[in-house]
């Protein structure tokens, strides 16, 4: 399969690479902390195991989009306790940082814009610019 043009400048994340050396050292007996991935590594709470498993449904449909309007609300109340005044209708829910963040270049930026980023800089910063034809302009910190 030929890939678009638009994945010539993005390649594989520096992150992702080191999971397989992770893997091979744990393989070994060797104890490997993952300081790279965002993987929690905290116990979940009970209550949230137990909600789960108390959810009393045989299908867990897709949510919209969006987000499922009632945690938006929640969050519109969260923020609204510390001065921050947004409708529902203003929150999405995304599965996570990168998800929004690919969001935000496609939707915010047109291609030949200019980001500013910090040096060292989140990886997936330089795979979303490209895919968005963004520049990325570093600053050294």
């Amino acid at each position: 399969m030929e890939l678009s043009k638009r994945m010539d400048g993005i390649g594989y994340s520096p992150i992702r690479k080191l999971s397989p050396l992770a893997d091979s050292a744990k393989s070994k007996g060797l104890k490997v902390y993952h300081l790279n991935i965002g993987q929690p590594d905290i116990q979940t709470p009970k209550c949230g195991l137990d909600a789960l498993k108390d959810i009393g449904r045989t299908v867990l449909e897709y949510s919209p989009s969006e987000g499922l309007l009632s945690l938006r609300r929640k969050l519109s109340e969260y923020y609204a306790v510390y001065g921050m005044d947004y409708s529902p209708g203003e929150i999405i829910v995304t599965t996570g940082a990168s998800e929004a963040l690919l969001f935000l270049f496609l939707t915010c930026l047109d291609p030949g814009d200019e980001i500013i980023t910090v040096e060292p800089t989140y990886a997936n910063y330089l795979s979303f610019a490209a895919a968005a034809g963004v520049k990325v302009v570093p600053v050294a910190t």
